[in-house]
C-alpha cells in the first residue's frame, strides 16, 4: 500500500528544494552582475585615479581597503624646472612645445622612480618629486641627489636627440631639500590626487630658483649636505637670502658622483 503522506512531504520537499535552487541562481547571476558592473568601475578608477596620483599610491590604498590616512613625514623634495622654457614655448610651434615637453618628463619619471621617487605634481614644466613619502625610506636622501644626477645624465642623451631633429635643446635646475610635510589624497570625489604640503616645499622651490643666479643645475640644503657620504662631490657656495626665512640658507653645488660621469661644467 503506498504511502500518500510520505509521498506528498517528498514532493513538497522536491519542489521547495527546486524553488530555493532557482532563487539561488538568480541571485548569484545578479552578484555575477554586480561584481562585472564594479571590476569595471574600479578599473576606470584606476585609470582616471591614476592620471593625478602615483602607481604606489593606488596599490596602498588597494591594500588599505580605500584607506589612505593624511600623516607627517620626513621626506625629501626634489624640484626640477626647465630654464628659458617659457620663452622657447613663445618662440616654437605648440605641436613641437608638447612633444618635447612630454619627452622631457617622460625621461625624468623614469630615473625618479628607479631611484625610488615619485613624481607628485607637474607644474607646467615643473617637476614635483617626493623621496620617502609613501613609506619609511632611510636612503631617501642619497636617492634624490643620485635621481638628480640621473636627471642631469638623462638630459645630456636627450639633448643629443632634439639636436639631431633640429629642435631646441633644454636647460634644468634642481633644487632638493629634506623636512617634514603633510602628505595625503587630496581633493573631492570628482578630482583627487597625492598632494603634499609644507615649507620644505616651498624651500627646494627657491633653492631651484637660486641654480640660476649661481648658473649651475643642482643645489642641495645644509641637511641633505649631511647625509649624503663621501661619494657625493658637493661645493659650498656663499650663503644667500631666500623669501620665507630670517637666516641666508647655504646651499652646495652636486658636482659628481664617484664612479660617475663628471658633467663638462664640474671640471
Amino acid at each position: 500500500m503506498m504511502d500518500w503522506p510520505l509521498l506528498i512531504a517528498m514532493i513538497v520537499v522536491l519542489v521547495l528544494s527546486g524553488i530555493w535552487m532557482t532563487r539561488q541562481r538568480i541571485r548569484i547571476r545578479k552578484l555575477e552582475k554586480l561584481l562585472d558592473l564594479t571590476n569595471a568601475k574600479l578599473e576606470k578608477l584606476q585609470v582616471n585615479f591614476g592620471r593625478f596620483t602615483p602607481e604606489e599610491v593606488i596599490e596602498h590604498l588597494t591594500e588599505a581597503d580605500g584607506t589612505y590616512r593624511p600623516a607627517k613625514r620626513k621626506v625629501t623634495v626634489l624640484f626640477a624646472d626647465l630654464v628659458g622654457f617659457t620663452r622657447m614655448s613663445r618662440e616654437q610651434d605648440p605641436e613641437v612645445v608638447v612633444s618635447v615637453l612630454n619627452g622631457y618628463f617622460k625621461r625624468m619619471n623614469e630615473v625618479i622612480t628607479r631611484h625610488h621617487g615619485q613624481i607628485t605634481e607637474l607644474l607646467g614644466d615643473g617637476i614635483l618629486a617626493m623621496f620617502g613619502a609613501l613609506s619609511t625610506n632611510p636612503w631617501q636622501i642619497q636617492d634624490a641627489v643620485q635621481a638628480a644626477l640621473g636627471m642631469r645624465e638623462a638630459l645630456v642623451d636627450y639633448n643629443e636627440e632634439l639636436r639631431a631633429q633640429d629642435r631646441p635643446e633644454l636647460q634644468l635646475g634642481i633644487g632638493i631639500h629634506h623636512g617634514e610635510v603633510l602628505v595625503g589624497i587630496m581633493g573631492t570625489m570628482e578630482l583627487s590626487k597625492f598632494g603634499v604640503v609644507g615649507d620644505t616645499i616651498n624651500i627646494a622651490a627657491r633653492v631651484e630658483a637660486l641654480t640660476r643666479q649661481h648658473q649651475i643645475d643642482i643645489l642641495v640644503t645644509e641637511e641633505v649636505r649631511q647625509a649624503l657620504d663621501q661619494r657625493f662631490i658637493v661645493r659650498p657656495l656663499q650663503p644667500t637670502p631666500i623669501k620665507g626665512l630670517v637666516e641666508p640658507i647655504v646651499t652646495y653645488y652636486v658636482e659628481a658622483m664617484l664612479d660617475a660621469k663628471v658633467p663638462d661644467q664640474a671640471k
